[in-house]
């Protein structure tokens, strides 16, 4: 049977790849996996274009200039790859909301969806921002590597999902 067809590829190949993947990071950049800061980079990037003495007046991007890097890689990779992945999976469709949470909830405003959707998106950068980093960087890097911060933040972000699944649907 071939793992990488169907709808789904087994968590075991899965699991070794993301392993892999931590490995060769260290090893080639030594960096651990993240994504977080590829968002603050691609914001110091644009903010370069846009205002750039304004960008590179503030604290963090005289101390990280934005430039592009690995970390830009990894999360256009990761957006290509789960593109590739659906498509070739026959599961490529393209809709505004999951499924399930309109079943749950209707299709009511596409704006409102939006809405939500930034909100979302600013509390979960938030939230990598306090963590000092996202769910790849202490998921997979910071447990990979012992961190008792990480396996923390990784316990808390598995319950707080769990509660919030069963509280919302």
């Amino acid at each position: 049977m071939n793992e990488l067809s169907g709808g789904q590829w087994s968590p075991y190949v899965a699991g070794i790849s993301i392993g892999l993947l931590t490995l060769l990071t260290f090893k080639f950049s030594d960096k651990p996996v993240g994504a977080s800061s590829a968002y603050a980079t691609l914001a110091g990037l644009l903010g370069k274009l846009v205002a750039p003495i304004h960008t590179m007046k503030l604290k963090y991007f005289k101390e990280n200039t934005p430039k592009p890097n690995w970390e830009l890689v990894f999360v256009s990779s990761a957006i290509i790859g789960s593109f590739i992945s659906a498509w070739t999976g026959g599961e490529f469709e393209v809709r505004v909301v999951p499924e399930l949470w309109e079943q749950k909830f209707g299709t009511g405003s596409v704006s409102s969806y939006g809405l939500s959707g930034f909100v979302g998106g600013v509390l979960m950068a938030f939230g990598a921002r306090l963590a000092g980093g996202c769910t790849s960087g202490h998921g997979i890097s910071g447990t990979s590597q012992l961190s008792v911060a990480s396996w923390v933040t990784l316990i808390s972000l598995f319950l707080s999902g769990v509660f919030f699944v069963q509280l919302i649907y």
